[in-house]
Parts: structure tokens; sequence; C-alpha cells
């Protein structure tokens, strides 16, 4: 999968029309532009932990990212009194620029925020070179969560179900309005040539991990071609993560949950947090390295203790390539 990717990525690159310019500027103009995407769920605006707001600053920190999706951005309050948008904190205390997306997420940037889709799902960044990329982020419906509705959790007074056609079913019900919304916004901005990424707690799996193989090495228990990923994959983005590390069973990626222990009988820990890459277009961008930023090195590629989230984040490495992603001026 990474492979043609890269491939195509790179065509993207080569592909350059010359002109009278001197061929140095061409060729500076052109060269890739390295982007850190980062998709990161605080808990309650890193109140639920009970640490102070500093450790989800750490976390986006040592991610090195440039920009970051966040969910769960409001904070506690007391009853009656608003609750804090503690990702415009982070962003401020950051010195980067910041848009509430409404729904408790946000986006946070150092680059420059020159706009953003009609219901702001994304974000338009400008970039210092000039390149212009859309940071698309999402905090799709937690409940019903079908894994515990497979696995025969209780979690609120969802039914349980027993095939992967229910599962999908249900999955669909959940969150397909939502999906639907934000890739109608997606679509509209990629089809320009922008490079986009979709960073989120999607509440659901991917289509890319729960498969036979992972099934049979018992990491889950069942197939299930989960709905909402595959849609995401369908409108014309790779899941980075799975760019880098294609093999579900021998890097599994999980980011629900540092919470609880691996072989909890009342939980069951998945890869939900996602950074997506691409367009419906040729693609735009090329994936560099993904890494999970976590509390412990056993689980994580990037150590933050104590770490302040029920959700481990991940960050994509990402190259920018010329040609539509070039400022318009609009």
């Amino acid at each position: 999968m990474s492979k043609p990717y890269s491939a195509l990525a790179l065509a993207s690159a080569l592909c350059v029309v010359l002109t009278d310019l001197p061929a140095l500027a061409v060729a500076a103009e052109d060269a890739p532009e390295v982007v850190r995407v980062l998709s990161f769920n605080l808990w309650v605006g890193g109140d639920a932990g009970k640490q102070s707001l500093d450790r989800s600053v750490e976390v986006v920190k040592r991610s090195g990212a440039d920009v970051v999706g966040f969910q769960e951005t409001s904070g506690s309050a007391p009853k009656g009194e608003p609750r804090p948008d503690h990702g415009a904190e982070i962003a401020k205390r950051l010195g980067w620029r910041y848009l509430d997306q409404g729904g408790s997420t946000g986006v946070a940037s150092r680059f420059e925020i020159v706009g953003h889709t009609p219901k702001k799902w994304g974000v338009k960044l400008r970039t210092p070179s000039g390149r212009e990329m859309y940071a698309f982020n999402a905090h799709f419906m937690y409940t019903p969560y079908q894994p515990y509705q497979l696995l025969k959790i209780p979690y609120g007074d969802a039914p349980f179900v027993a095939t992967e056609a229910e599962a999908v079913q249900s999955a669909r019900e959940t969150r397909g309005d939502e999906v639907a919304g934000m890739l109608a916004e997606l679509k509209a901005v990629a089809a320009d040539g922008f490079p986009v990424t979709v960073t989120g707690d999607f509440n659901e799996p991917s289509c890319l991990d729960w498969t036979e193989a992972a099934a049979v090495a018992k990491l889950h228990p069942l197939k299930v071609e989960w709905p909402t990923t595959k849609a995401v994959m369908n409108a014309g983005l790779v899941d980075s993560f799975r760019v880098v590390h294609p093999d579900p069973v021998k890097t599994p990626g999980l980011t629900w949950t540092p919470t609880t222990k691996p072989d909890d009988p009342k939980d069951h820990h998945d890869r939900i947090d996602f950074v997506f890459v691409g367009g419906v277009a040729d693609p735009a961008a090329a994936v560099k390295s993904v890494r999970i930023v976590g509390e412990a090195a056993e689980s994580a590629d990037v150590v933050v203790s104590p770490y302040p989230s029920d959700h481990r984040a991940v960050v994509a490495e990402l190259e920018l390539f010329a040609g539509g992603s070039k400022a318009s001026g609009k």
C-alpha cells in the first residue's frame, strides 16, 4: 500500500511545468515541505485525568506537530457555568493560531489560518513556503460503540450484536450522517488539488485492522469492514499509520486506551484515532513516518509521563508537494 502511494506522490512532485523562471527558483518552489500533523483527544479538555494542562501542552511539544486536530476541547466547569475551551488555551500557550470548530473540537497550528469550510469541518492553512492545505478534524459519535456491542460489554443501553453485518449497520446508523457531512466538504476542496489531512477520534476501528488475520490472531473477535474508515478511504485518502505499518497483527498501533490493561474483560483495546492524508485527485502529499504518543515505551513511540489522556495520540510526518497547493490569493 505504501509503495504505490509514495510513487504517485513522487510523480505529482516531479510533474512540473517549466516556465521562464530560473531553474533554481523553480526547484526551490517545488521542493517538498515537511509538515507534522497530530490527532489528540484531550479527555474533557485535559481535566478528566486530573493533571495540569501543561501535560497536554507537553504532548503537543513532544510530538513535534505543526498542526493539531483536538477532540474534547471543553474542560470542566461548575454547574451552570460555561466550559472553557482548553484547545484554545493550549494554542495560546504555544503561541499558535486556533479555530474553534464547535462541538468541542478545534484545530491549532503554528501556520497561518486563512479560512475554513462552511461548517468548519476543515481549516485552511498557509505554510511558511506559501503552500495551502486543509486540515479536517472530527470527533464522531461515541455510542453505541460497536466493538463493545460485539464483545457483549455493557455500554449505555446499546443492544448487543453478533455478526459483521450487524456491527456495520449499527456503525452506519451511529456515524453515517456525520461522516457524509464531513466528506461533502472535504471533496469540495480536495478536488482543487490541495493537500488534505483528516484527524480524529472516530470512535470506530479501522477496516484495515479488523481483518481475517487479526481475528485468527485473536486481536479482535471477527473480521469487520468498518464503514467510517472505508468511506474516508473511498474519498481518496490513505490511513497514514497503515501506510507505514501495513500489518495490523504485527503493529496494532493501539490508541484506545492507556487507562485499562490489555486483558481487561470490560474493555477492548483498539486503534480509533487517525491521521488520514490525501485528496480525491492525485495525492498532493506523501507519508514519511507515523508515531504513537503515549504513556510508556511498550505502547508508544513518543513517551510523555505522566500522560494526560485516555487516548494515545498519533502524529504523521508528511511531505507536501507543489501543484494546486500553492496559495491562490483567495
